[in-house]
């Protein structure tokens, strides 16, 4: 069908599949543009009046994934915590202050023994457990434990240096 067979189609068909779709996802609006993307995903191929069907589907599939979408936006939103719903972005000068801060323990954590800081960095940053942090670097889950502590250590007291 060439683009005037194609409006046509439109003209003829695209009321009733406005109220059908909005049937489905109780708007008029996202009616309106679900339909308009309807008729633009078929738009490529060759549409006649013995096609209407085709169409009908399509809308109707685009409706009911828009509805469904709806649900699990819901959803996620009902189980959002009152911190989440109210999260506001912080201001600069904390972004700032705090991206110092973790600069700073980058630095401090160089005066740690190689060994030490490359458990911990694979503990806190990598997420490993103990014994996926001893497999990997050949080392017993006492070991590991150990320079753990060091490093928490050394993380505790130069915090409290620096309050």
């Amino acid at each position: 069908m060439t683009a005037g067979g194609l409006a046509e189609l439109y003209a003829a068909e695209g009321g009733r599949l406005r109220r059908l779709v909005r049937r489905i996802v109780g708007s008029a609006e996202a009616a309106e543009d679900l339909v308009h993307d309807a008729f633009v995903k078929l738009g490529n191929r060759p549409l006649g009046p013995d096609d209407v069907g085709l169409l009908v589907r399509t809308a109707q599939n685009a409706a009911r994934d828009a509805r469904r979408a709806d649900r699990v936006r819901s959803a996620y939103v009902k189980r959002m915590t009152p911190e989440q719903l109210g999260a506001e972005s912080p201001a600069p000068d904390a972004v700032a202050s705090g991206r110092q801060e973790l600069a700073d323990l980058f630095a401090a954590l160089e005066r740690l023994p190689p060994r030490t800081r490359r458990v911990f960095l694979m503990s806190k940053l990598d997420e490993m457990t103990y014994p996926q942090i001893a497999r990997t670097l050949d080392l017993s889950l006492s070991t590991v434990e150990k320079e753990m502590v060091s490093a928490l250590e050394f993380c505790r007291l130069w915090r409290k240096r620096r309050a």
